[in-house]
């Protein structure tokens, strides 16, 4: 048994690493692709906002259903379906298509929230309690490696063959990635009685303190990562006087620490308290962020920023692993995957309402004292997770049994 999970716990992350570069193969080189046909700065935010407005409407569907079906089969069947969506793409070859990549771009967005909680919902029952920080270390790590891969062939693909096989290069990845979530053997024992009967995400988080703080804390960081993610380049050129290569330094330097600090945390972040990870992570992070969005106040260089970025993965990781093994310890596994849609409900919204707001405010305030607001936010944050969250809540719940296919 414990080598079957072990074995499956390999599976889903691998099958997570392949679907990753195959999205951030998409997401970099559509990103680039639509200005070129378009020439519009609107074009690209008509992008960007057709991702972010599905998982605010359906991450609580989303956590439904991956609370009744098998996790495993949602996760390859979602990935097949992804697939096949890309179709449309191979038609498209001029500024008049465009309205089809952002059809191909709504559609997998609805259909990614049903993977992405189905996959926070199936990992802790493949994995040892003991071991959960271990393997959200690592899943953190899986990303960083996609986001790095796949930013890298997003340009290589574009320039090769444009949208059209962009499109290929995605769905290659989901098909060999539904390949090998069919491969796994253990799964969850849930009666039937558990997958029809319960409570809804918000019912569960609104009777579990630890959810409340939860959150919280995904609504505060959330419009913080909307400022950053909406300011970052424009802080950059700005603010700090640096060119595109300056900003793609940059970008690479966080990916970088990012993986350092998600190896870390793998080699000895089981030694520690998750709670304490989770809230004292934040904390850091967000102290880091202070600074760096605050030096260029009394000192205009480019290079403190590539430091600090680069410090700041590894308090990054921290908070990510901390906070998920909380997250998981605290949730039924039966329960598991409704909680995740809430969250992520709360997360995207968090996350659009700071995209809208942060444009606006930008152009009025300036780009520092905006950008500001995410260290801002992950301080406060942390504080609140600190001192909401006490040590019984690292004890890991009891209820999940595995059993093979």
């Amino acid at each position: 048994m414990a080598w079957h999970a072990g074995r499956d716990l390999r599976l889903l992350l691998a099958a997570n690493l392949v679907s990753l570069v195959g999205d951030w193969t998409l997401r970099t080189g559509i990103a680039y692709q639509i200005y070129v046909l378009t020439g519009s700065t609107l074009a690209s935010a008509g992008a960007v906002l057709a991702s972010l407005i599905p998982p605010i409407a359906l991450g609580t569907l989303a956590g439904t259903v991956a609370d009744r079906a098998d996790r495993r089969l949602l996760m390859a069947g979602v990935n097949l379906l992804m697939a096949v969506a890309l179709l449309p793409l191979l038609a498209v070859h001029g500024a008049g298509d465009a309205w089809l990549v952002y059809a191909v771009l709504a559609v997998q967005s609805c259909l990614a929230p049903f993977f992405a909680t189905a996959e926070a919902a199936l990992l802790p029952a493949l994995t040892p309690p003991d071991r959960l920080v271990t393997a959200n270390a690592l899943n953190g790590q899986i990303r960083d490696i996609a986001r790095l891969l796949g930013a890298a062939l997003g340009g290589i693909v574009a320039a090769a063959g444009g949208i059209p096989l962009l499109a290929v290069a995605d769905a290659a990845s989901f098909l060999l990635a539904a390949g090998l979530l069919f491969l796994i053997r253990v799964r969850p024992v849930r009666s039937a009685a558990s997958r029809a009967a319960g409570h809804g995400g918000w019912r569960i988080v609104a009777r579990s303190r630890v959810l409340r703080v939860f959150v919280a804390f995904s609504l505060v960081t959330g419009i913080g990562e909307a400022a950053i993610g909406v300011l970052a380049a424009p802080f950059v050129r700005d603010v700090l006087g640096g060119d595109s290569r300056a900003y793609g330094f940059v970008m690479g330097v966080q990916a970088v620490g990012g993986l350092a600090g998600g190896l870390a945390v793998t080699l000895v972040g089981h030694r520690f308290p998750p709670r304490a990870m989770f809230g004292w992570g934040t904390v850091a992070f967000g102290l880091v962020d202070l600074a760096l969005f605050l030096y260029p106040l009394v000192w205009q260089a480019l290079w403190p920023a590539a430091v600090l970025i680069g410090l700041a993965g590894l308090p990054a990781a921290v908070l990510v692993a901390g906070g998920l093994t909380v997250f998981q310890r605290a949730t039924a596994e039966a329960e598991r995957g409704r909680v995740w849609g809430a969250i992520t409900t709360v997360d995207s919204g968090a996350m659009l309402a700071g995209t809208l707001a942060a444009g606006a405010l930008a152009g009025r305030f300036g780009v520092l004292p905006v950008i500001t607001t995410q260290g801002a936010a992950y301080t406060l944050a942390g504080v609140l997770v600190v001192l909401a969250l006490r040590p019984s809540d690292d004890a890991p719940r009891a209820d999940l049994r595995l059993a093979p296919a």
